[in-house]
Protein backbone atom coordinates (compact mmCIF):
# COMPACT_ATOMS: atom_id res chain seq x y z
CA UNK A 1 0.00 0.00 0.00
CA UNK A 2 1.40 3.63 -1.08
CA UNK A 3 1.52 5.71 1.99
CA UNK A 4 0.35 9.49 1.99
CA UNK A 5 2.28 12.24 2.26
CA UNK A 6 4.02 12.67 6.32
CA UNK A 7 1.57 13.49 8.78
CA UNK A 8 3.70 16.61 8.99
CA UNK A 9 2.85 17.58 5.16
CA UNK A 10 -0.78 18.31 6.45
CA UNK A 11 -1.30 21.00 7.63
CA UNK A 12 -4.17 21.30 10.96
CA UNK A 13 -7.45 21.43 8.55
CA UNK A 14 -6.57 18.70 6.35
CA UNK A 15 -5.66 16.36 9.31
CA UNK A 16 -8.77 17.19 10.90
CA UNK A 17 -10.82 15.82 7.62
CA UNK A 18 -8.33 12.78 7.24
CA UNK A 19 -9.08 11.80 11.02
CA UNK A 20 -12.71 12.22 10.36
CA UNK A 21 -12.67 9.42 7.32
CA UNK A 22 -10.52 7.04 9.42
CA UNK A 23 -13.30 7.84 12.02
CA UNK A 24 -11.21 9.11 14.85
CA UNK A 25 -13.08 11.97 17.03
CA UNK A 26 -11.26 15.53 16.17
CA UNK A 27 -9.94 15.50 19.84
CA UNK A 28 -7.62 12.70 18.91
CA UNK A 29 -5.75 15.34 16.59
CA UNK A 30 -5.46 17.67 19.62
CA UNK A 31 -3.51 15.17 21.78
CA UNK A 32 -1.13 13.60 18.76
CA UNK A 33 -0.03 17.42 18.29
CA UNK A 34 0.03 17.81 21.76
CA UNK A 35 2.22 14.72 22.38
CA UNK A 36 4.61 16.08 18.91
CA UNK A 37 4.91 19.97 19.82
CA UNK A 38 4.67 20.00 23.93
CA UNK A 39 6.20 16.84 24.90
CA UNK A 40 8.32 16.51 21.87
CA UNK A 41 7.31 13.40 20.71
CA UNK A 42 8.04 11.76 17.72
CA UNK A 43 6.35 8.40 17.28
CA UNK A 44 3.03 7.25 17.53
CA UNK A 45 3.60 4.32 19.67
CA UNK A 46 4.50 6.02 22.79
CA UNK A 47 1.48 8.27 22.16
CA UNK A 48 -0.20 6.01 25.43
CA UNK A 49 -3.35 8.27 25.68
CA UNK A 50 -4.46 7.00 22.30
CA UNK A 51 -6.14 3.57 21.62
CA UNK A 52 -3.88 1.03 20.36
CA UNK A 53 -6.00 0.93 16.93
CA UNK A 54 -5.70 4.56 16.71
CA UNK A 55 -1.91 4.24 16.92
CA UNK A 56 -1.94 1.58 14.65
CA UNK A 57 -4.05 3.10 12.50
CA UNK A 58 -1.95 6.50 12.54
CA UNK A 59 1.47 4.42 11.55
CA UNK A 60 0.24 2.56 8.87
CA UNK A 61 -1.91 5.67 6.75
CA UNK A 62 1.62 7.91 7.19
CA UNK A 63 4.65 6.33 8.53
CA UNK A 64 7.32 7.32 10.74
CA UNK A 65 6.59 10.76 12.36
CA UNK A 66 9.70 12.13 10.88
CA UNK A 67 11.14 11.09 7.93
CA UNK A 68 14.61 11.90 8.05
CA UNK A 69 17.76 10.23 9.05
CA UNK A 70 20.13 12.32 11.33
CA UNK A 71 23.75 13.28 11.79
CA UNK A 72 24.96 15.83 14.28
CA UNK A 73 27.79 17.34 15.69
CA UNK A 74 28.41 19.71 18.41
CA UNK A 75 30.60 22.41 20.34
CA UNK A 76 31.80 23.59 23.21
CA UNK A 77 29.44 26.73 23.60
CA UNK A 78 26.45 24.55 22.96
CA UNK A 79 25.98 25.13 19.36
CA UNK A 80 24.73 21.71 17.30
CA UNK A 81 24.48 21.30 13.87
CA UNK A 82 22.08 18.36 12.33
CA UNK A 83 22.53 16.67 8.60
CA UNK A 84 19.02 14.93 7.63
CA UNK A 85 19.32 12.51 5.03
CA UNK A 86 15.44 12.60 3.67
CA UNK A 87 14.73 9.04 2.38
CA UNK A 88 15.21 10.27 -1.71
CA UNK A 89 19.10 10.85 -0.40
CA UNK A 90 19.48 14.60 -0.41
CA UNK A 91 20.39 16.59 2.45
CA UNK A 92 19.93 19.67 4.40
CA UNK A 93 21.39 20.91 7.05
CA UNK A 94 19.61 22.95 10.42
CA UNK A 95 21.49 24.96 13.14
CA UNK A 96 20.70 24.71 17.23
CA UNK A 97 21.94 28.16 18.77
CA UNK A 98 22.21 28.97 22.06
CA UNK A 99 23.17 32.11 23.96
CA UNK A 100 23.58 33.86 27.55
CA UNK A 101 20.29 36.16 27.39
CA UNK A 102 18.19 32.52 27.06
CA UNK A 103 17.85 32.63 23.78
CA UNK A 104 17.66 29.10 21.90
CA UNK A 105 17.36 29.97 18.01
CA UNK A 106 16.67 27.41 15.49
CA UNK A 107 17.80 27.65 11.66
CA UNK A 108 16.54 25.84 9.51
CA UNK A 109 16.97 25.25 5.11
CA UNK A 110 13.65 25.64 2.90
CA UNK A 111 15.55 23.44 -0.47
CA UNK A 112 18.26 21.58 -0.90
CA UNK A 113 20.66 23.73 -2.50
CA UNK A 114 19.92 26.89 -3.99
CA UNK A 115 19.75 28.47 -6.71
CA UNK A 116 20.91 31.84 -5.93
CA UNK A 117 24.04 31.21 -6.58
CA UNK A 118 25.80 33.91 -4.07
CA UNK A 119 29.61 33.72 -4.14
CA UNK A 120 30.46 33.24 -1.19
CA UNK A 121 28.01 30.51 0.34
CA UNK A 122 28.86 27.11 0.26
CA UNK A 123 25.32 26.18 -0.10
CA UNK A 124 24.77 27.06 -3.75
CA UNK A 125 27.69 25.43 -4.49
CA UNK A 126 25.93 22.24 -5.86
CA UNK A 127 22.93 24.46 -7.21
CA UNK A 128 19.81 23.80 -7.17
CA UNK A 129 18.10 20.55 -6.78
CA UNK A 130 14.59 20.75 -5.02
CA UNK A 131 12.18 22.85 -2.65
CA UNK A 132 11.75 20.90 0.80
CA UNK A 133 8.15 19.92 1.36
CA UNK A 134 5.76 21.26 4.34
CA UNK A 135 7.02 18.46 6.41
CA UNK A 136 10.40 18.32 5.62
CA UNK A 137 10.71 22.08 7.17
CA UNK A 138 8.44 21.52 9.77
CA UNK A 139 10.53 18.40 11.09
CA UNK A 140 13.83 20.60 10.93
CA UNK A 141 11.86 22.70 13.86
CA UNK A 142 10.84 20.03 15.46
CA UNK A 143 13.85 17.79 15.72
CA UNK A 144 15.84 21.08 16.75
CA UNK A 145 13.55 21.49 19.74
CA UNK A 146 13.75 17.95 20.69
CA UNK A 147 17.05 18.43 21.51
CA UNK A 148 16.24 21.30 24.22
CA UNK A 149 15.78 19.71 27.87
CA UNK A 150 12.79 18.97 28.60
CA UNK A 151 12.03 22.37 30.61
CA UNK A 152 13.41 25.00 27.09
CA UNK A 153 11.53 25.18 24.14
CA UNK A 154 12.81 26.98 20.99
CA UNK A 155 12.10 31.21 21.31
CA UNK A 156 13.49 32.43 18.12
CA UNK A 157 13.58 31.01 14.33
CA UNK A 158 16.09 31.91 11.28
CA UNK A 159 15.09 30.99 8.09
CA UNK A 160 18.97 31.67 7.17
CA UNK A 161 19.76 27.85 6.11
CA UNK A 162 20.51 26.11 2.60
CA UNK A 163 17.89 28.14 0.30
CA UNK A 164 15.51 31.00 -0.84
CA UNK A 165 12.98 30.85 1.42
CA UNK A 166 10.69 33.00 -0.53
CA UNK A 167 11.36 30.51 -4.01
CA UNK A 168 9.76 28.33 -1.42
CA UNK A 169 7.16 30.41 0.47
CA UNK A 170 3.82 28.56 0.64
CA UNK A 171 5.78 25.17 1.74
CA UNK A 172 7.76 27.43 4.62
CA UNK A 173 4.39 29.64 5.51
CA UNK A 174 2.63 26.57 6.24
CA UNK A 175 5.09 25.15 7.99
CA UNK A 176 5.55 28.09 10.39
CA UNK A 177 2.11 28.41 10.55
CA UNK A 178 2.12 25.30 13.02
CA UNK A 179 5.17 26.99 14.59
CA UNK A 180 2.75 29.85 15.72
CA UNK A 181 -0.15 27.97 16.55
CA UNK A 182 -1.06 28.02 20.51
CA UNK A 183 -1.59 24.20 19.94
CA UNK A 184 1.56 23.74 18.01
CA UNK A 185 5.08 25.39 19.13
CA UNK A 186 2.98 28.52 20.29
CA UNK A 187 6.41 31.05 18.92
CA UNK A 188 5.90 34.58 18.40
CA UNK A 189 5.67 35.60 14.65
CA UNK A 190 8.05 38.81 16.18
CA UNK A 191 10.42 36.30 16.58
CA UNK A 192 10.92 34.35 13.46
CA UNK A 193 13.33 35.71 10.69
CA UNK A 194 13.02 35.13 7.24
CA UNK A 195 16.16 35.64 4.74
CA UNK A 196 16.05 36.81 1.33
CA UNK A 197 18.19 37.75 -1.45
CA UNK A 198 15.73 40.02 -2.53
CA UNK A 199 13.06 38.76 -4.58
CA UNK A 200 10.27 41.24 -4.52
CA UNK A 201 7.33 39.46 -5.69
CA UNK A 202 8.07 36.92 -2.54
CA UNK A 203 8.49 40.18 -0.54
CA UNK A 204 5.35 41.02 -1.68
CA UNK A 205 3.74 37.74 -0.90
CA UNK A 206 5.11 37.46 2.33
CA UNK A 207 3.76 40.87 3.42
CA UNK A 208 -0.01 39.50 2.61
CA UNK A 209 0.51 36.59 4.74
CA UNK A 210 -0.72 39.02 7.65
CA UNK A 211 2.10 37.72 10.34
CA UNK A 212 5.05 40.32 11.10
CA UNK A 213 7.55 38.04 10.30
CA UNK A 214 10.91 39.45 10.18
CA UNK A 215 12.44 40.37 7.30
CA UNK A 216 16.34 39.90 6.54
CA UNK A 217 17.65 41.64 3.07
CA UNK A 218 21.00 40.17 2.31
CA UNK A 219 22.14 43.09 0.62
CA UNK A 220 26.24 42.52 0.44
CA UNK A 221 27.31 45.45 -1.33
CA UNK A 222 26.10 49.05 -1.54
CA UNK A 223 25.83 49.54 -5.63
CA UNK A 224 24.45 47.22 -8.12
CA UNK A 225 27.66 46.97 -9.72
CA UNK A 226 29.69 45.47 -7.21
CA UNK A 227 26.45 43.09 -6.10
CA UNK A 228 26.21 41.27 -9.22
CA UNK A 229 29.86 39.68 -8.52
CA UNK A 230 28.62 38.36 -5.46
CA UNK A 231 24.63 37.89 -5.77
CA UNK A 232 24.43 37.21 -9.59
CA UNK A 233 20.44 37.25 -8.67
CA UNK A 234 21.16 40.75 -8.87
CA UNK A 235 21.04 40.66 -12.63
CA UNK A 236 17.44 40.16 -12.27
CA UNK A 237 16.41 42.57 -9.39
CA UNK A 238 18.69 45.58 -8.92
CA UNK A 239 19.13 46.88 -5.44
CA UNK A 240 16.67 49.77 -6.14
CA UNK A 241 13.55 47.29 -6.72
CA UNK A 242 14.52 45.34 -3.61
CA UNK A 243 14.81 48.36 -1.46
CA UNK A 244 11.46 49.78 -2.88
CA UNK A 245 9.43 46.20 -2.30
CA UNK A 246 11.37 45.79 1.91
CA UNK A 247 9.82 49.57 2.39
CA UNK A 248 6.84 47.92 1.19
CA UNK A 249 6.66 45.19 3.61
CA UNK A 250 8.02 47.37 6.18
CA UNK A 251 4.69 49.79 5.32
CA UNK A 252 2.64 46.08 5.50
CA UNK A 253 3.95 44.71 8.48
CA UNK A 254 5.32 47.37 11.00
CA UNK A 255 8.71 45.59 11.17
CA UNK A 256 12.17 47.41 10.64
CA UNK A 257 14.08 45.50 8.16
CA UNK A 258 17.39 43.61 8.46
CA UNK A 259 19.99 44.25 5.89
CA UNK A 260 22.31 41.77 5.76
CA UNK A 261 25.72 42.67 4.84
CA UNK A 262 28.72 39.66 4.75
CA UNK A 263 32.28 41.93 4.95
CA UNK A 264 34.75 39.92 2.48
CA UNK A 265 38.42 41.14 2.80
CA UNK A 266 39.16 43.62 -0.37
CA UNK A 267 36.08 43.20 -1.98
CA UNK A 268 33.43 44.75 -0.39
CA UNK A 269 34.86 46.18 3.17
CA UNK A 270 36.48 49.01 2.39
CA UNK A 271 35.98 52.58 3.58
CA UNK A 272 34.02 54.10 0.01
CA UNK A 273 32.02 50.72 0.25
CA UNK A 274 30.93 51.46 3.80
CA UNK A 275 30.07 55.64 3.27
CA UNK A 276 27.99 54.04 -0.14
CA UNK A 277 26.16 51.79 2.14
CA UNK A 278 24.98 54.89 4.59
CA UNK A 279 24.07 56.63 1.87
CA UNK A 280 21.71 54.28 0.29
CA UNK A 281 20.16 53.10 3.52
CA UNK A 282 19.90 56.94 4.49
CA UNK A 283 16.42 57.69 6.04
CA UNK A 284 15.48 54.18 6.15
CA UNK A 285 13.66 52.39 9.26
CA UNK A 286 16.15 49.60 8.71
CA UNK A 287 18.85 48.05 10.74
CA UNK A 288 22.19 46.64 9.11
CA UNK A 289 23.85 43.15 10.69
CA UNK A 290 27.45 43.02 9.92
CA UNK A 291 28.88 39.42 9.23
CA UNK A 292 32.81 38.80 9.18
CA UNK A 293 32.81 36.32 6.14
CA UNK A 294 33.35 32.50 7.66
CA UNK A 295 36.21 30.95 5.24
CA UNK A 296 35.44 28.38 3.28
CA UNK A 297 37.78 25.57 2.55
CA UNK A 298 36.86 25.44 -1.70
CA UNK A 299 36.43 29.33 -1.96
CA UNK A 300 39.14 31.94 -2.30
CA UNK A 301 37.76 34.48 -0.21
CA UNK A 302 39.31 35.93 3.20
CA UNK A 303 38.05 37.28 6.77
CA UNK A 304 38.37 41.46 6.70
CA UNK A 305 40.33 42.49 9.81
CA UNK A 306 39.44 43.40 13.15
CA UNK A 307 40.23 46.54 11.84
CA UNK A 308 38.31 47.30 8.56
CA UNK A 309 35.41 45.94 10.43
CA UNK A 310 35.73 48.70 12.84
CA UNK A 311 35.94 51.16 10.81
CA UNK A 312 33.06 50.01 8.14
CA UNK A 313 31.13 49.98 11.82
CA UNK A 314 31.97 53.22 12.66
CA UNK A 315 31.50 54.53 9.38
CA UNK A 316 27.73 53.63 9.39
CA UNK A 317 26.57 54.85 12.95
CA UNK A 318 28.16 58.36 12.38
CA UNK A 319 26.21 58.29 9.59
CA UNK A 320 23.29 57.81 11.65
CA UNK A 321 22.60 53.88 10.39
CA UNK A 322 22.04 51.13 13.12
CA UNK A 323 24.55 48.60 12.90
CA UNK A 324 24.89 45.36 14.72
CA UNK A 325 28.29 43.08 14.25
CA UNK A 326 27.04 39.47 14.22
CA UNK A 327 29.00 37.39 16.64
CA UNK A 328 29.88 34.07 14.54
CA UNK A 329 29.11 30.55 16.62
CA UNK A 330 29.66 26.94 15.44
CA UNK A 331 32.99 27.69 12.77
CA UNK A 332 34.17 24.95 14.06
CA UNK A 333 31.50 22.45 13.17
CA UNK A 334 30.63 23.81 9.39
CA UNK A 335 28.39 26.16 10.27
CA UNK A 336 28.35 28.47 7.62
CA UNK A 337 25.64 26.66 5.30
CA UNK A 338 26.03 23.90 3.19
CA UNK A 339 29.85 23.15 4.49
CA UNK A 340 28.79 19.85 6.92
CA UNK A 341 26.32 18.59 4.06
CA UNK A 342 29.41 18.63 1.51
CA UNK A 343 32.23 17.53 4.24
CA UNK A 344 29.39 14.14 4.49
CA UNK A 345 29.15 14.00 0.83
CA UNK A 346 33.24 14.39 0.47
CA UNK A 347 33.60 12.22 3.06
Amino acid sequence: MLLSPSFLDHPKDELKEIFRSLDFPTFRLGQVRNWLFARKTDDFEVMHNLPKSCREALRNHFGPLFAGKVAAESVQDRTEKLLIEWPDGNQIECVLLRDDRNHRTGCISTQVGCAMGCKFCASGMDGFIRNLTRGEILEQILRLNARLESNERLTHLVIMGTGEPLLNLEALLSALEDAIATDGLDMSARRITISTVGIPKGIEKLGESGHPYKLAVSLHAPNDELRETIVPRNRVNGIREILESAESYHRKSGRRITFEYVLIRNLNDAPEHAWELARLLQGKTAIVNLIPFNPIPELPYQTPSSRSVEQFTSTLRESGVQVKVRFRKGDKIDAACGQLRRRFAVG
